[in-house]
């Protein structure tokens, strides 16, 4: 896979919003405390956009993912995919939505240790409605030549991959990547970041990166900073940095 990149002009403000959140907030009831993970963020995910969702441990990113993607439920606010309200949805509805519009990619790779990457990536395929074939999904993160190896033949960056290729395969409308380089060294870091660059040039994917990394925002059209459960700042790049030219 060409891990080179062109500069890539951010989407436009104008550009379809593919989830919007409006007044999201989630409380959370330890013993006599009542723990404020987020309070009243709003915000809009646009069609090909890359996002950085940056902040410290504890700002409530992570909190957000898993609601944006239907892990989680807010306590107030809601949440629309497209048109869909998914805020009302039961548990099926909920697991409908991450089927058929959302892939996940975590820090934890959570390969099937007796499956192959192909039979690993296959796993989805098998229940999503006009998935790619596994093969192709492999051959996208540059993992072509490796689709018959079991995860203990692979380099924790390649199975960082498998698992991208796996999120990718369904062909999602949004693909949230939690922490992707938090266990790995800078280097296989920034090619499977680049990876995720690529697939979202070649896909129009709209991604999420959370990260607590600052150096990591400078790839993304948008940067959201979270502090205290809120949105603190946004920054707009109209250029995105040629991720394998990236310092930290």
């Amino acid at each position: 896979m060409d891990t080179s990149a062109a500069p890539h002009p951010s989407p436009g403000s104008g550009t379809a919003a593919v989830l919007r959140a409006e007044g999201l907030s989630k409380v959370y009831r330890m013993g006599e405390v009542d723990v404020h993970a987020l309070r009243s963020v709003d915000l809009e995910l646009r069609a090909g956009e890359l996002v950085v969702l940056l902040g410290a441990s504890g700002s409530g990113k992570s909190t957000l993912l898993n609601i944006l993607g239907g892990l989680d439920r807010p306590s107030d606010g809601r949440v629309w995919n497209h048109d869909s309200d998914l805020t009302d949805l039961d548990d099926d509805g909920l697991t409908d939505y991450r089927r058929q519009h959302v892939g996940f990619v975590f820090q934890a790779y959570n390969l099937i240790p007796s499956l192959t990457a192909r039979e690993n990536v296959a796993l989805v395929t098998q229940i999503a409605p006009g998935p790619m074939d596994a093969g192709e999904s492999l051959a996208m993160v540059g993992l072509g030549d490796r689709v018959n190896h079991f995860p203990a033949q692979l380099s924790g960056g390649e199975q960082q991959r498998v698992a991208i290729a796996r999120a990718v395969a369904k062909r999602p409308d949004l693909l949230f990547c939690d922490e992707p380089t938090g266990a790995l060294d800078v280097e296989t870091g920034r090619k499977v970041l680049s990876v995720l660059d690529q697939v979202n040039r070649e896909t129009g994917t709209t991604t999420v990166v959370i990260t607590h990394n600052v150096a990591i925002a400078q790839m993304a059209d948008r940067v959201l900073y979270m502090s205290s459960g809120q949105i603190a700042e946004e920054e707009v790049h109209a250029v995105r940095a040629d991720v394998m030219e990236m310092e930290w």
